[in-house]
């Protein structure tokens, strides 16, 4: 009986605790005067944190505080944004991931200071057109949800230096993609590629490609003129064989075994012989070997 009690105890206190959360909540965000409560001044910019408040909708107060460049929203269970987050034009981070958002509104195309998205860990199956109007954007990240391609539009992004559309549903490279020549960064794993197309040459400033957990065969010639290349990961695919100019990769410098190490990662593959083998002798033995070719 006193443990039956204790549990039962433990229930109401977790319910009147939550109750009181939740009363928390509706007091602190009700309207503009308390939501401004909430935000700091950091390193010069104007910051609101709503992480981690079980918000399942956002008070429309919140768009009044169009004075906001920083927003972090993550860590709830967000559905759907409204198309008031327009106003909030002088946005320069927004931070929407780990919520349940199967869309984000087109108004978001007026986030015209934006330079930092991240939308990862939602439901989304698509990206409005209208995110490349955001041509400030740097960062990007829409990795963890259910899209199969990106607009056309975002070809616009001409300054985005970092792309992660991992662990989607993505069967071809996107060819807005290869638009985005300030790219250092490209994360693309875990998706349903069969192929890198040749315009891959464009990424010039290219540091960091990973396109492990594919179903590539072959990489292309034109890859190995991304001569700054300094982590290529194509790990897990269906690659038998190399280019031969691949030893003009200079900035990849051994074999690499952990997932953040520099150099190239391709050990895990079905490598036919000579190359398997040759591999055996570490990167620079390839290098040799497809030099002679």
């Amino acid at each position: 009986m006193g443990a039956k009690k204790s549990k039962s105890q433990a229930n109401q206190d977790d319910a009147a605790q939550s109750g009181r959360r939740s009363t928390a909540l509706d007091e602190n965000l009700h309207s503009v005067e308390c939501i401004r409560k909430h935000t700091i001044t950091h390193f010069g910019f104007s910051v609101l944190s709503l992480a981690r408040r079980g918000l399942t909708d956002l008070p429309e107060e919140l768009y009044e505080l169009n004075e906001l460049q920083k927003l972090n929203l993550s860590l709830n269970s967000l559905r759907c944004i409204s198309s008031s987050l327009g106003l909030l034009e002088n946005l320069v981070v927004l931070n929407l991931w780990g919520n349940k958002l199967s869309s984000l509104p087109p108004e978001i195309g007026q986030l015209r200071n934006l330079k930092v998205l991240f939308a990862y860990r939602n439901h989304l199956s698509e990206v409005p057109e209208e995110l490349g109007s955001c041509t400030k954007l740097e960062v990007l990240s829409l990795a963890n949800n259910h899209l199969t391609s990106l607009p056309a539009s975002l070809s616009s992004l001409s300054v985005l230096k970092k792309l992660n559309v991992s662990h989607n549903l993505i069967v071809h490279v996107p060819g807005c993609i290869y638009s985005m020549k300030k790219l250092v960064f490209l994360q693309l794993a875990c998706n349903r590629l069969d192929n890198i197309a040749d315009q891959i040459q464009a990424l010039v400033d290219l540091k960091i490609l990973i396109v492990e957990g594919n179903c590539i065969q072959a990489l292309p010639r034109m890859l190995c003129s991304l001569t700054q290349l300094e982590l290529l990961n194509v790990d897990f695919n269906e690659i038998q064989n190399v280019p031969e100019e691949m030893h003009q990769l200079g900035r990849l410098k051994k074999l690499a075994c952990h997932p953040l190490d520099t150099g190239l990662h391709i050990k895990h593959n079905p490598l036919l012989k000579p190359i398997k083998d040759v591999l055996d002798g570490g990167l620079q033995a390839l290098y040799s070997y497809l030099k002679a070719s």
